[in-house]
């Protein structure tokens, strides 16, 4: 079992034919991952890849039967994709692109509310259930199967959170990056609620990062659940004089006020383990695992 992408999952890409989607679907498909179908306008009825490539997401959904997507297009373009997406009823779709418009974004907000799609992204290396499958960009080869969620707001503090868990050795369910946007599709406490789902997640590695505040609400959602699975968390930042912002989104909307510290507290309060450095997440991981 996994969250959100497994072996089973039908993949389909919009934009397939670019330079990078090219690149990076080509190592998915090496990696197991089920890429069924391609999108890219003008080039229906082609092939890509050994792969079908259609005009719209709804005649690939038709005829393949996709039920998530990978989407390798511009910023400028990503709202039209993502409705695409919803209105074809996929489960998930993973944008790759940064810098999608706010307003774009409050739209896209708007049209995911209440629909069958689930968006992780955007600007996030996408979601990787190690041996099963990848959507996006992550390095495939250093994830190892295995009962630990993770959950990142940094896509290069995953990939110390993966080597730390390795460490350990244990291996991931499931690995997903939020994305470093000012909005994004799915927070923390949307995922987390699904890892507690998850009869083959024994414990998550939460990894945030200064500004916004996706920490504090999945700390008050953790706080409140009857059953608890083990997390360990680490908030990147805390070295950062106060008031001082950074080039993240998620500090220059809250504008500096918002500490790392406030966080950590958060997080602790509600009954996580908090780590003051990513190297320690393998010690904590080893106080869990049997003796």
């Amino acid at each position: 079992m996994s969250i959100l992408v497994n072996k089973d999952t039908k993949v389909l890409i919009q934009g397939i034919t670019g330079t990078q989607a090219s690149f990076h679907v080509k190592r998915s498909m090496d990696y197991g991952t089920k890429v069924v179908a391609g999108v890219t306008p003008g080039k229906g009825g082609t092939e890509h890849l050994d792969v079908p490539v259609f005009d719209t997401v709804k005649a690939a959904v038709k005829e393949t039967g996709a039920n998530a997507s990978v989407m390798f297009v511009p910023a400028r373009f990503v709202k039209s994709a993502v409705r695409e997406a919803v209105e074809s009823g996929l489960q998930t779709t993973v944008c790759i692109a940064d810098g999608v418009p706010i307003k774009d974004m409050l739209e896209i907000k708007a049209m995911l509310k209440g629909s069958a799609t689930r968006m992780i992204g955007p600007n996030t290396p996408g979601i990787i259930t190690p041996g099963e499958a990848r959507l996006g960009i992550f390095p495939e080869n250093i994830h190892v199967p295995g009962r630990i969620g993770v959950i990142s707001r940094s896509s290069t503090l995953t990939y110390e959170a993966v080597l730390e868990i390795n460490r350990a050795g244990l291996g991931q369910s499931t690995v997903i990056g939020l994305g470093d946007d000012m909005l994004v599709g799915t927070g923390f406490k949307d995922l987390l609620g699904l890892f507690h789902e998850d009869d083959k997640t024994d414990a998550i590695v939460m990894i945030g990062q200064m500004g916004g505040t996706f920490e504090e609400s999945c700390a008050e959602f953790y706080k409140n659940l009857p059953h608890k699975k083990p997390v360990i968390g680490f908030v990147a930042g805390n070295a950062v004089p106060f008031g001082h912002k950074m080039g993240y989104a998620g500090d220059i909307v809250t504008n500096g006020h918002i500490t790392v510290q406030d966080k950590i507290e958060a997080m602790s309060a509600a009954g996580m383990t908090v780590v003051d450095n990513i190297n320690a997440i393998h010690h904590e991981l080893l106080k869990l695992s049997p003796k």
